[in-house]
């Protein structure tokens, strides 16, 4: 039998299509996850992502026991633990899914240099996306900047690879070291505090088989409809699966064929949906490309933006106390289960760096912190494409407004009824905009303004003026449109 290897979880916390496990599955493997708390910095999983690691960690332990090979869970520098690690048990290579994040890249390539050293090898397989950001080139073998020629670019090279299936069984090595115990990690919240996450698992099953779920769910309803119930945040008519992709619980190949095989034929079919797993290659493309993306504009002129930091609005936009229902709502809905529906994510970040000029960092780091599904490529590009600052963004003086927003796509109130229940009993034309509702109509419903819900922390004729005030200010911004 060849030569044990050490196989080190990172982002790909599953046993199918991983080309990784693939590679070791013949031989004695030491499978192995860090916990490298301090590698990161800033970008460490923020807490709704760390209960999220925690369960999936022992979906994954559980998995591979079953398969003969205990996971191995360490804590402290991975540069080092690795290394020892692989001279422990004799393993000539170290495989894993590669990562895209800068400071997780300059790691490896320490990681690299000590392996080689000690002539070993840190062998990186594609896990996390469809196709590695540098064979994805324009024409003149530039990185693309906008989406649409991206994402025709990466279908145009054709189908992904199939997925791999997991191995039955896998070889341990013998005597393998100790490691910590999962809750020795510390993901959870700490002992006496509120369990802030109680209601997590309402919603989410983190770990493998978890994901196969939510995507059987999926295709068995709303992937027919996906075109248009991806709008409705008072329906499950979205994936659900960007939790399960951020920790590699499930990997995008196998999203995209089994997609493809409940839409068979021509792309378009499938395109809806398949767009949204390219707009994800793309934003990792511009990590790839451009490692500052998560701190500042990729525009330069952005960079010198007139932001207005402001501690209470700022608070009042992460408790839903920003007296628009559906951005209200969304706000809650993250508070509460960790997640917010992707249309109100959009019209809650406009809001936040448009009406109230809080900088996008600001929304971002709050996302980080409280989205199980929060990963550093998405999150960084979806914000810059809503602050106008990315390189293919909305344009800044599109301002959207919350109330036309929320009576387009909650139009009878289903999903602020839900989150926001103060206003359950209002009629559904005032729902959206409970401050015109005459008093008669607000004492029926048992609704005191500014007692059980605030009112706008700033109308939005001022909001949207502000916005288009800070931008004729940048040299060279775009013109304010006609209105």
């Amino acid at each position: 039998m060849d030569r044990p290897a050490l196989l080190w979880f990172r982002q790909d916390l599953r046993l199918a299509d991983n080309p990784a496990l693939q590679a070791v599955a013949g031989r004695p493997v030491l499978p192995l996850f860090v916990w490298d708390e301090a590698a990161a910095g800033p970008w460490g999983p923020g807490g709704a992502a760390r209960w999220w690691l925690r369960h999936s960690l022992a979906a994954l332990a559980a998995d591979l026991a079953a398969r003969g090979a205990p996971l191995l869970v360490l804590r402290g520098r991975a540069e080092i633990l690795v290394p020892a690690m692989a001279e422990a048990v004799g393993a000539a290579e170290v495989h894993a899914g590669r990562l895209h994040e800068p400071w997780a890249r300059e790691r490896d390539g320490r990681i690299a240099e000590a392996l080689e050293a000690a002539r070993r090898r840190l062998r990186l397989w594609t896990s996390a996306v469809l196709r590695e950001p540098p064979t994805v080139m324009s024409g003149s073998g530039k990185p693309y900047a906008v989406y649409t020629p991206f994402a025709k670019a990466v279908a145009a090279m054709g189908e992904p690879d199939p997925p791999l299936p997991a191995p039955d069984r896998l070889h341990p090595v013998p005597s393998p070291p100790a490691g910590e115990s999962l809750e020795a990690l510390g993901l959870y919240p700490v002992a006496g505090e509120p369990d802030w996450a109680r209601e997590f698992p309402a919603l989410w099953q983190p770990g493998e088989a978890g994901a196969q779920d939510r995507l059987r769910r999926f295709l068995a309803g709303p992937v027919a409809g996906y075109t248009t119930g991806r709008n409705d945040p008072g329906t499950e008519g979205t994936s659900g699966l960007s939790p399960h992709l951020r920790w590699g619980e499930i990997s995008p190949r196998q999203v995209w064929h089994a997609v493809r095989q409940a839409q068979p034929g021509d792309l378009a079919r499938s395109w809806p949906f398949l767009s949204e797993i390219l707009w994800r290659e793309f934003s990792y493309h511009l990590l790839w490309h451009r490692p500052e993306m998560p701190e500042r504009a990729l525009r330069e002129r952005f960079r010198t933006f007139p932001w207005q930091p402001d501690a209470a609005l700022l608070q009042a936009w992460q408790r839903g106390r920003t007296g628009y229902p559906i951005v209200d709502a969304g706000m809650r809905q993250l508070w509460r289960f960790g997640w917010m529906h992707n249309r109100v994510r959009m019209i809650a970040a406009s809001l936040l760096v448009k009406h109230l000029l809080q900088p996008w960092q600001a929304g971002a780091t709050w996302f980080w912190d409280t989205l199980v599904d929060a990963d550093l490529a998405s999150n960084s590009a979806s914000w810059q494409w809503i602050a106008g600052s990315g390189t293919d963004a909305a344009p800044y003086f599109r301002v959207f407004n919350p109330v036309l927003q929320g009576e387009k796509f909650d139009p009878e109130g289903r999903y602020v009824r839900r989150f926001v229940p103060a206003l359950a009993g209002l009629p559904d034309r005032y729902v959206h905009r409970p401050w015109e509702a005459p008093e008669e109509v607000r004492r029926a419903a048992g609704l005191a303004l500014g007692r059980d819900y605030p009112r706008p922390v700033v109308e939005h004729a001022e909001g949207r003026a502000r916005a288009l005030a800070a931008l004729r200010g940048l040299r060279g911004a775009a013109e304010e449109p006609a209105a």
